[in-house]
């Protein structure tokens, strides 16, 4: 299968949300990947050499924020998030819609809220000159990637959250596929 297939396969999405999508699972893939290593290697270095990396638990913080917040848009933009589902049989389709909607808004609104005070943090840190306290590595970058990636998480809940709920597209991926 040729590249091109592959990628028609895997992320249905259409024009540049399909390359967004590529982009950002393949940052955390790479992030993935890296903290792997530096797992691997930092426990090879303390356990053979009685010498650990020195930043390791930093460096581990700032990928995981990095690969979580990288996927947060991604899975709330094809639907991916865990739902429980026990009532919608009982309360009916339309009371599901409704509740539906509501949810899409309070979920958007609150990683709305969520990223403007987490950018006010970043811009607290980056004005005072914060950094990690092993490596000095400036803070407030990273807080400011994750006030945006929140930003944008809100953006794909409020627009294709809501028309998923609308439109009543209500697959749910079965486990293992």
């Amino acid at each position: 299968m040729s590249i091109k297939g592959w990628i028609d396969k895997h992320y249905p999405e259409p024009n540049i949300y399909r390359w967004v999508g590529v982009v950002l699972e393949g940052i955390s893939a790479t992030v993935l990947f890296l903290l792997m290593a530096l797992t691997c290697v930092d426990v090879v270095g303390r356990y053979l050499f009685n010498n650990s990396i020195n930043g390791a638990f930093e460096l581990t913080q700032m990928g995981l924020a990095i690969m979580v917040f990288a996927q947060m848009p991604l899975i709330t933009w094809r639907g991916s998030h865990v739902v429980v589902d026990l009532l919608d049989h009982v309360l009916g389709n339309r009371i599901v819609k409704v509740l539906g909607i509501f949810s899409v808004f309070i979920v958007s609104s609150s990683f709305y809220f969520l990223a403007v005070r987490i950018d006010e943090l970043a811009e607290r840190s980056l004005r005072r000159g914060e950094v990690s306290e092993y490596l000095k590595i400036p803070t407030g970058y990273l807080t400011e990637y994750i006030a945006i990636m929140s930003w944008i998480t809100a953006a794909c809940m409020l627009t294709y959250g809501a028309y998923r709920v609308l439109k009543g597209n209500n697959e749910t991926q079965q486990f293992g596929e």
